[in-house]
């Protein structure tokens, strides 16, 4: 074997380590508004998966988490356990991944952005590869302790933003949230907003209820027109 291929595969097996290596998943708190409450020291992030503990949010209020370290492509499931404050209680509650501006993937990011979006963050649209680990599979729900689960609708379609939305909550409810994230790129630093009632951008899709009011209207509309040519 040539020398040349021997001090090529020695260089390869001393870098082998670096290149398998990669960076662990990490999740910490970025922001928190009064009526919110989240602990980062009970965040769990061993293996592929993402445990955020308990957090508690008041109606209004939000907490911003920021996540990294995820590998490129994978899947990884979040949990957590939520729970709606009796003295401010929420109906729904949303999640919403904010990406940084540095990835230059914005072009397509409404303007302006809203409020509440952070400095050197945007709204995720459809070419930032960041997703809540879309057409994964993965489990998406809310289920209530006491029984039940929270209806779900997703915006995820759109340029606009990344987000979803469960709704059902009742003042002192706790539920065991859980959803997936994806970064197609891989190392990114950012942010997922948890908030609750009106904190951010409702879903795009109608609720079965909008919809069955949408239809009863248009019947009687049109019943109307045709008495009014009998």
């Amino acid at each position: 074997m040539k020398a040349g291929t021997l001090l090529g595969l020695g260089c390869l097996a001393l870098a082998w380590p670096c290149l398998a290596r990669a960076e662990p998943i990490s999740a910490t708190t970025f922001s928190t508004t009064s009526g919110a409450s989240a602990d980062a020291s009970a965040f769990v992030t061993a293996g592929t998966a993402i445990d955020l503990g308990t957090i508690s949010l008041a109606g209004g209020s939000s907490t911003i988490v920021r996540v990294d370290g995820l590998k490129a492509g994978a899947n990884v499931p979040v949990t957590f356990t939520l729970l709606d404050s009796s003295v401010n209680p929420f109906t729904a509650f949303t999640a919403e991944i904010l990406d940084p501006l540095s990835d230059g993937f914005d072009a397509r990011d409404p303007q302006p952005q809203p409020a509440y979006v952070p400095a050197n963050y945007s709204t995720s649209n459809n070419t930032d590869g960041l997703s809540f680990a879309w057409n994964s599979g993965l489990a998406r729900s809310a289920a209530f302790a006491s029984g039940g689960a929270a209806t779900l609708q997703a915006d995820e379609d759109t340029n606009a933003r990344d987000l979803l939305s469960f709704r059902g909550f009742s003042a002192g409810d706790q539920a065991r949230v859980t959803f997936g994230l994806r970064d197609n790129l891989g190392g990114r630093d950012f942010l997922l907003r948890l908030s609750v009632n009106g904190n951010a951008g409702a879903s795009s899709a109608p609720e079965p209820a909008s919809l069955l009011l949408l239809g009863t209207g248009l019947a009687g509309l049109l019943r109307l027109r045709q008495r009014q040519a009998a």
